[in-house]
């Protein structure tokens, strides 16, 4: 395997672990002919289902073992990520920083409750129009045995920034919509990733996603019910990568 492949391999193996469930590991199989390979890794699907950490490392394997039965098969899988996930980028959490700092901020009050590992919120803006976005979210969150919360959903604060605050304070998930360059969500962002939470940021044109953000990966959706049924399944495979 010379070095160009080596490096074709890693890279479909971070859109795979970033976008395929269960279902999408069978169609490759079939596809290439390969399932004995992917049913005859003992760790590959179960690592991918329960988020374990070495699921990414399971996937290079099987990816490897693909390309030696049949490298072929290898342009197959890429041809099909192409075709399932078009234009479609995906988060990939960073390693935390080893100097840590603290701080304590003049224009939100620390809360006293502790990071929830099953509490995910999302910002976004509001209006009817993203009701169906909201409720996807929702539905990808229950497929992971997580709660969603957003901040119209409490109301525990005098201001509503400080329930902001507080949500994204104690949640282990910030999903973050770029669609249409809301500004508060913006500033939500900024809180999040000052506050080192996991952050999935989506958004329906890759073009609302902030200059000083883009070299984050961002899920792309579409506003239509295959794309809310596209962002449901998107959503819960990345969550499944973020073990509580």
């Amino acid at each position: 395997m010379d070095l160009d492949f080596g490096k074709r391999l890693i890279d479909l193996r971070g859109q795979i672990v970033s976008n395929f469930d269960a279902g999408n590991w069978e169609e490759i199989g079939l596809l290439t002919g390969q399932s004995s390979v992917i049913d005859g890794h003992s760790r590959l699907l179960r690592s991918l289902h329960w988020g374990d950490e070495d699921y990414a490392g399971n996937a290079l394997v099987v990816l490897s073992a693909i390309a030696k039965n049949n490298p072929v098969a290898i342009k197959v899988i890429e041809d099909y990520v192409k075709e399932r996930f078009p234009d479609e980028s995906v988060y990939i959490s960073a390693k935390p920083s080893e100097r840590k700092i603290t701080f304590a901020p003049s224009v939100f009050s620390v809360p006293t409750s502790d990071v929830e590992p099953d509490l995910v919120t999302a910002m976004m803006p509001f209006g009817a129009g993203f009701a169906p976005v909201h409720q996807a979210i929702v539905a990808a969150c229950n497929d992971t045995n997580r709660r969603c919360l957003r901040a119209d959903d409490i109301w525990e604060e005098s201001t509503i920034i400080q329930d902001v605050f507080n949500l994204i304070f104690r949640a282990h998930v910030v999903i973050v919509d770029f669609s249409g360059k809301n500004p508060n969500v913006m500033y939500e962002t900024g809180i999040a990733h000052t506050l080192g939470k996991h952050v999935i940021p989506i958004s329906q044109s890759l073009d609302d996603v902030p200059f000083d953000i883009k070299h984050h990966r961002v899920l792309k959706y579409l506003p239509n019910t295959e794309g809310m049924q596209a962002l449901r399944s998107g959503l819960a495979a990345k969550l499944r990568q973020v073990s509580p």
